[in-house]
């Protein structure tokens, strides 16, 4: 038998590459964990039939003529439009979006999909929940989420195959470049309605826009009225309203407040003696199209000091804190876990954490939102508003605190295993605090926990949202720290390695070579975070047939991490099993019959059977052996690692693919062509099905397919 048998294949040690004919070089991401986990489950998933842009208006006023367009858009039949809802942050733009969803959902009888739109993490996430939703299987949204297919021509696919109609809502769609790579489309299965405070028209083609403003007075009062009923007449509701310049989000504050104060009542007369007084925070509503007559944003800040304070005279001062605090985080929904060690984070006593938040509910700075885990949420413009009222002596102790609170609810060393919303939904406060921060020793405590988040993600298969983080956390950084701080090189390092793995070869290499090259001149070729850059840049060059590059360094790598970590050290084991994968034919047998113990024994005896460099190093093994043509050895190698794939994974899942694939290939170079053949065509099954009939890995494996077939037929024709 010859042919794919002899080829020569190139991986990392947390890939698998294999030759096909024209030297075409493919990569396999998989991931090892010593938990015992599946690939996806609704806990990972975020919750798209329920709004997350904050809780829906008790009484909604005006907009009719808006409301009874976008009702007829969700008729049945009316289906393929945009529509664009655009004014400055607090006009009602969401809360028109929360009518429309409950009129698609309660009374059209369309499924109802909700995505936050505030930045590509959150989009991405909140479309593959949307793909889900509407049917994609386990292996095709890991694909999408690890870089391996495009995911917003899965998510198009699904809600164009979609059975029922929906309204998909994307909302706070503010920098409109974040729906760019195909996010943003039509479909004959449903109607799409965008939420932003972005109006120019050449950013929405195809879209029909509508202008979402201030509300009239009459409107303004009323609302006033159904929030806080008997505190004011009509004419009070009204003279209130035109001091906050009849902006929605800030009559729903005023609301809030005046319908929370029993001790002490106030009424409208009163609220409005203390609005007359002089504006504490000029604030302006940054990213929002100026317009005319709708200069009321600075009045915002009135309204939501005078809940604080009659927070802190009903006992409560806590509160304060608390959104000072939540303000040096992002708009995007908060994990309330977070919010479980405020007491460690010496910002506020034990039990009055609760009660904090509870008094922000009760005064609608804040709302309670699933968004697959329960998250507190508050408005965008009132976190920016709040930010730029708080005093500069008290932002670092915030800024400190909120930087502590990450630090605990990232794991303190990142291991391999599954998707994790929670980690997803903490990068973008992560990125907030880095934005907010410009002191010294705050801004690497935050960097800190940011890149270590990044990692995280990046080990959970997320490399989007890893690259993503990583580079904006470094570029945030690098003002305050220097570029050429070791943090910000290690950010800037992890970005490489998620380029990398999204496939992004060339950038990858320009990126980690640079990395390297500043870590060898500033902390010398000896450091482990300059080992760590051998090894990382070896990964791309393997990939672009540049090998006689990248094993050098990978050499280095091992011989200095010996040194200085110890030889049986996991970074040193991992090196180890890597280099088994990269070494042409002739260097192989020499490395592995040098082997006083089986690279695979040595790891289990000093690291344990269960930990991920044990199992990598089984799997890089038995390649090793397999290409020896030590087939026996290769063959109970290789079942084993996927048995052991299969019950941490599941079936579905990548890495399985590529123990399954090299299973596959030792039973046909054994002869056991039924089960090579059985084993490749369920792989050829699940590849069509999660990376499509053209990807690389999917023409991989039909290549071993048609191959494994060939040499039975071949075999049976002898025999007979």
């Amino acid at each position: 038998m010859s042919g794919r048998s002899a080829m020569d294949g190139r991986a990392d040690s947390e890939g698998r590459v294999y030759q096909a004919a024209g030297d075409q070089q493919i990569i396999e991401h998989h991931h090892h964990s010593s938990s015992d986990w599946r690939v996806v489950d609704s806990s990972r998933i975020e919750s798209v039939r329920r709004p997350t842009g904050g809780r829906a208006p008790a009484v909604f006023r005006d907009r009719t003529e808006l409301t009874e367009r976008l009702h007829t858009a969700v008729e049945p039949g009316n289906c393929g439009q945009i529509y664009v809802l655009h004014g400055m942050g607090g006009c009602g733009k969401t809360a028109v979006a929360h009518e429309v969803f409950r009129y698609a959902t309660d009374v059209a009888k369309r499924i109802g999909l909700w995505v936050n739109a505030s930045d590509p993490a959150a989009l991405r996430g909140g479309m593959l929940a949307v793909a889900a939703d509407r049917g994609a299987e386990e292996g095709e949204l890991l694909a999408a989420r690890n870089g391996l297919r495009a995911a917003a021509d899965l998510v198009w696919d699904k809600l164009d195959g979609s059975e029922q109609s929906w309204l998909l809502v994307l909302d706070n769609a503010d920098d409109p470049a974040v729906l760019q790579d195909g996010w943003l489309r039509s479909s004959p299965r449903g109607t799409v309605l965008v939420t932003t405070r972005q109006a120019a028209a050449h950013r929405w083609t195809d879209a029909e826009l509508h202008h979402v403003g201030v509300l009239p007075p009459e409107a303004a009062a009323q609302v006033l009225c159904d929030l806080a009923p008997q505190t004011g007449t009509v004419e009070e509701a009204r003279s209130v309203a035109d001091r906050l310049g009849r902006l929605p989000l800030a009559l729903t504050l005023a609301g809030g407040f005046l319908a929370h104060q029993f001790i002490d009542p106030w009424t409208m007369a009163r609220y409005g003696e203390h609005l007359d007084g002089p504006e504490q925070v000029g604030f302006i509503d940054q990213g929002a199209v100026s317009l005319p007559g709708e200069d009321a944003r600075g009045l915002l800040s009135r309204t939501w000091q005078l809940s604080l304070d009659a927070l802190s005279a009903q006992g409560l001062p806590e509160s304060t804190t608390l959104l000072r605090l939540l303000a040096c985080y992002g708009a995007a929904p908060l994990p309330l876990s977070l919010l479980s060690g405020l007491d460690k984070a010496g910002l506020l006593p034990r039990g009055r954490a609760e009660a904090a938040l509870r008094g922000l509910l009760d005064q609608s700075l804040v709302t309670l939102v699933d968004a697959g885990v329960r998250c507190a949420q508050a408005h965008g413009v009132l976190m920016a508003s709040v930010a730029a009222g708080t005093s500069a002596s008290a932002v670092p102790e915030l800024a400190v605190a909120a930087a502590r609170l990450l630090d605990k609810a990232v794991p303190a060393v990142p291991q391999r295993g599954p998707q994790n919303l929670q980690l997803r939904l903490f990068a973008p406060h992560a990125l907030a605090l880095l934005q907010r921060s410009n002191e010294l020793s705050i801004t690497a405590d935050a960097l800190d926990v940011a890149l270590r988040l990044a990692i995280a993600l990046h080990r959970t298969g997320d490399y989007l949202t890893a690259w993503e983080l990583a580079s904006a956390s470094a570029a945030a950084a690098e003002p305050t720290l220097g570029a050429e701080h070791r943090l910000i090189l290690g950010a800037y390092s992890r970005a490489g390695r998620a380029l990398f793995r999204l496939g992004k070869f060339d950038a990858a290499e320009t990126l980690l070579r640079r990395v390297l090259e500043d870590r060898e001149r500033l902390f010398g070729t000896e450091d482990p975070d300059t080992l760590d850059s051998y090894y990382g840049l070896n990964l791309p060059l393997q990939q672009m047939g540049r090998a006689s590059e990248g094993i050098p360094l990978l050499r280095h790598a091992i011989s200095a991490r010996s040194r200085v970590l110890g030889l049986r050290h996991p970074l040193t084991l991992r090196a180890r099993a890597a280099i088994l994968e990269y070494l042409h034919d002739s260097e192989l047998a020499a490395e592995v019959d040098q082997m006083s113990v089986p690279l695979p024994l040595e790891c289990a005896t000093y690291l344990g059977e269960g930990h991920d460099e044990t199992l990598g190093a089984r799997h890089a093994y038995a390649l090793a052996l397999f290409r020896l043509r030590r087939l026996e050895a290769a063959d109970e190698g290789a079942r084993s690692v996927v048995d052991e794939y299969e019950r941490r994974y599941g079936s579905d899942f990548p890495i399985t693919f590529a123990a399954q694939t090299l299973y596959a290939r030792t039973r046909a170079s054994l002869g056991h062509f039924t089960t090579a053949i059985e084993t490749m065509n369920d792989v050829v099954v699940k590849r069509e099905r999660s990376l499509g009939t053209e990807h690389p890995h999917t023409i991989n494996s039909r290549g071993y397919l048609a191959e494994f077939t060939a040499w039975a037929e071949e075999s049976q024709s002898s025999a007979d």
